[in-house]
């Protein structure tokens, strides 16, 4: 064989090695790759086991709702459930008449409304609103100035509203002043603002009774109004689904945030001995974001989110299940996983972001129902500004945003069921003396706001399930979540007919049966 064919031999010998070496390379990519994604998948199983919430758990947790009830109302500070008294003990029932007027004081802007009773229960409620900013220089300024604009912005719009009726400056109004800051309840007309949030530092203000504040100021401004009720959204909510049906005992929101409150019976209020109410009952304001329990499933998540939070070692609660948080607790867990493959590599520093994902964006991914799941891609390529997405991945995301939602929908489903198991409303006994096919269920109606629960349809079918599972479909079944909207405001205006200093028509019933 000539020198010309050893040589082609050679560059072929040479080529096939070459070959064998890309090939070895290739394969040990995808073996190295392969076990990386093995990484991931173990993070994804180690995450549905730490968030499983089986009936067993979940009824440990309405167990523990309603043992911390009973410690809040025994007692201050006898429970990480706040328990806190709101005086409210009239809730509307469809014989109100007359014109109410609200006002709802939560953030940089209020709302201003007015709202006509006929004396007849309505689906709809003949009504008028007006939203107003309030200019930044207030928010920091005195609480005569603050409340003077307020004052002021109201007067005018009871003149715009009463203009054709004939404005009368002597005639007396009442109102309902809702109010989204920790105030202190001293009666049901007044309470003590605590501190301020949402941008506002007003020193002067804290410590002292808010509702007075408003009160003077709109003397001052020459409306003749009375604040008759200082209320929350949450007894607003309660206040406008007793309106409606007369059945509702509770209200939830579960949104941004979280809470709930209920009717309780005045007796059972240990830690205002000697309270009493001519109806004998009055609404109590839990304040759930703060519960806690051992039998919370509780993982490496949510414990570095609460040490990184504002408020460490509070809103636990709050923190499993509110809008706030759900993304934030997503992103987190894909942040664990890309640093076990660098399937996520593009994504890293976007990821390390705090709160970048938020929960309206996973929500939207997590409804996601194309068959390449084209709304995952776009959004996640949106947020974090990287090229593709594998389907893998979105495949991926998805089932790590369902994980989150379901185990904050059934934990949300227990706590619903710790109140009407703290009201004996849950088919059986608080003690368990009697079993619960030997209870006699009534209908019972729960009313509910927040955009996690109204706009997030797998949410709001996790909850459901949760409910049936843990109630059983028989007293399921007696049980209603009834969507209310705006509370704070129409509620409020529904508190004030209800206390209004205005006589009730004759032959009115008491307003709410108690339990």
């Amino acid at each position: 064989m000539g020198r010309i064919g050893v040589g082609a031999m050679a560059v072929v010998g040479l080529v096939a090695v070459a070959a064998v070496a890309v090939a070895g390379v290739a394969v040990g990519r995808r073996v190295r790759s392969g076990r990386r994604w093995r990484r991931v998948l173990g993070v994804l199983r180690e995450l549905e086991e730490s968030y499983e919430t089986p009936v067993g758990r979940l009824r440990q947790v309405v167990d523990a709702m309603a043992v911390e009830m009973h410690a809040g109302l025994a007692s201050e500070g006898g429970s990480k459930l706040k328990m806190l008294l709101t005086f409210v003990d009239t809730l509307p029932n469809g014989d109100e008449k007359g014109i109410y007027y609200a006002l709802d004081l939560g953030g940089t802007d209020f709302r201003v409304l007015q709202v006509q009773l006929g004396g007849r229960r309505s689906s709809i409620l003949p009504h008028s609103v007006e939203q107003q900013s309030i200019p930044q220089d207030l928010m920091t300024s005195t609480s005569e100035d603050l409340f003077d604009f307020i004052a002021t912005s109201l007067k005018e719009f009871v003149e715009r509203k009463e203009n054709s009726s004939g404005y009368s400056p002597e005639k007396r109004r009442e109102l309902g002043f809702t109010v989204s800051f920790p105030v202190k309840q001293t009666s049901v007309s007044s309470g003590i603002l605590m501190r301020w949030t949402r941008g506002f530092a007003i020193h002067d203000m804290v410590g002292k009774d808010i509702a007075e504040s408003l009160q003077l100021a709109l003397t001052r401004n020459g409306l003749n109004m009375r604040v008759v009720v200082l209320v929350n959204d949450m007894v607003g909510t309660l206040a406008l689904g007793h309106y409606h049906d007369p059945d509702t005992v509770a209200s939830v929101v579960i949104g941004t945030g979280t809470n709930a409150c209920y009717v309780e019976r005045t007796d059972a209020i240990i830690k205002c001995q000697g309270l009493v109410t001519t109806s004998g009952f009055m609404v109590v304001n839990m304040e759930w974001g703060s519960f806690w329990s051992s039998h919370l499933p509780r993982t490496s998540y949510d414990i570095d989110l609460d040490a990184e939070s504002p408020n460490p070692n509070e809103q636990g609660f709050e923190k499993m299940i509110s809008g706030m948080y759900l993304g934030e607790i997503v992103r987190r867990v894909i942040l664990r996983m890309s640093q076990e493959s660098d399937i996520f590599s593009a994504f890293s520093s976007k990821l390390s972001i705090p709160f970048i994902l938020r929960t309206p964006l996973m929500a939207a991914m997590h409804e996601d129902n194309s068959p390449d799941l084209r709304e995952v891609d776009e959004k996640w390529r949106q947020m974090l500004e990287v090229p593709e997405v594998p389907k893998k991945v979105r495949k991926l995301i998805v089932k790590v945003c369902d994980i989150v939602t379901r185990r904050a929908a059934r934990l949300a489903a227990a706590g619903i069921v710790g109140i009407l198991k703290k009201t004996g409303r849950d088919g059986g006994s608080i003690t368990g003396s009697r079993s619960r096919g030997d209870a006699r269920m009534r209908r019972t109606v729960v009313a509910i706001e927040g955009s996690l629960y109204t706009s997030y349809t797998m949410f709001r079918e996790y909850l459901h399930e949760a409910l049936r599972e843990i109630l059983g479909e028989d007293i399921a079944q007696h049980l209603v979540l009834e969507v209310t909207e705006d509370g704070s405001g129409l509620g409020a205006a529904l508190l004030a007919a209800s206390h209004s200093s205005t006589p009730l028509p004759p032959n009115t019933v008491d307003s709410v049966q108690m339990p």
